[in-house]
């Protein structure tokens, strides 16, 4: 799923193309995408573009008469720019927003149709979206430490609540845990004050270094390899491969559709993390430590 550092890529592209253009037209491809009713699609086109925001790990764009279009990528969903008229996936395709400068893409691989469009009126329809996570990028250490001690969790869960920190998912809490040498499993009412201040720096710096990244890349390009797995990440997606800070083969916990990924040495003092479904089939055989491994 694009996060913060992708959205906001998404957002700086966008920008030059469609602030202060007149949406012409909106076509809808699929129909499960369109998400809500009131105001109907059709009063957005023709208006004009006053504004762009990231809400958590929503794109949202405001048009004239307080009309907002929010698009949720969610694990599929992306973003592409083309020209006017110019060649469209069919399969994928889920809407276009056409303005005389491109189209706006909007594309879902697999079919698992969770991306989703919502076009809402007024400043209080965009609150029902709202999840109230803290903005990472622009707090201090005192009111990070307030948010993740508010509520007792793994690391893990409390960098990718919503609730709690915005825009945090899977990819960027694994570089982000790696980064503070911390157990993604280790409850937040156990760190100390040391430990936090770590986690905070971690945090601020891992995904500043990944928005200054996707920057680079993208120049004045449109965003195109969107991916939550990059061969310049740490411990995300590079299970079984060498650690950049120790060369431990990188581990995963395996948990519904998704996985954490960490380095026994560098976050967990050795010791391998239970897998839900391979250490419970193993037993007693389930290795204890990255030595029984290597």
């Amino acid at each position: 799923m694009p996060e913060l550092p992708d959205i906001i890529a998404y957002l700086e592209a966008l920008e030059p193309r469609v602030l202060g253009q007149t949406l012409e037209r909106v076509r809808v491809a699929k129909p499960f995408v369109l998400r809500s009713v009131v105001p109907p699609l059709a009063a957005v086109e023709g208006k004009q573009v006053v504004e762009l925001r990231r809400m958590g790990k929503r794109i949202v764009l405001g048009l004239e008469g307080s009309l907002f279009i929010m698009l949720h990528l969610m694990i599929a969903g992306r973003l592409r720019w083309v020209e006017s008229g110019g060649k469209t996936p069919g399969r994928i395709l889920l809407c276009i927003f056409e303005f005389s400068a491109g189209w706006l893409l909007f594309t879902e691989a697999g079919s698992t149709r969770r991306a989703s469009l919502h076009l809402v009126e007024g400043e209080g329809g965009l609150q029902q979206f709202e999840r109230g996570g803290l903005e990472v990028m622009d707090t201090n250490l005192e009111a990070f430490t307030a948010r993740l001690t508010s509520e007792n969790h793994t690391l893990k869960r409390a960098l990718t609540d919503p609730r709690l920190f915005s825009g945090v998912g899977n990819a960027y809490s694994d570089e982000i845990l790696h980064r503070a040498r911390l157990s993604p499993v280790t409850l937040t009412s156990r760190l100390s004050s040391g430990e936090i201040e770590r986690l905070y720096h971690a945090t601020q710096e891992s995904l500043a270094e990944w928005i200054q990244r996707l920057r680079g890349e993208a120049k004045d390009a449109f965003p195109e390899k969107v991916t939550a797995f990059r061969p310049e990440m740490a411990v995300h997606g590079r299970f079984g491969q060498p650690c950049p800070v120790c060369g431990t083969p990188v581990q995963r916990i395996v948990y519904s559709a998704n996985e954490t990924n960490y380095c026994a040495r560098c976050q967990t003092g050795g010791k391998l993390l239970a897998d839900r479904a391979l250490s419970r089939l193993l037993k007693k055989d389930w290795p204890r430590s990255i030595d029984e491994v290597e």
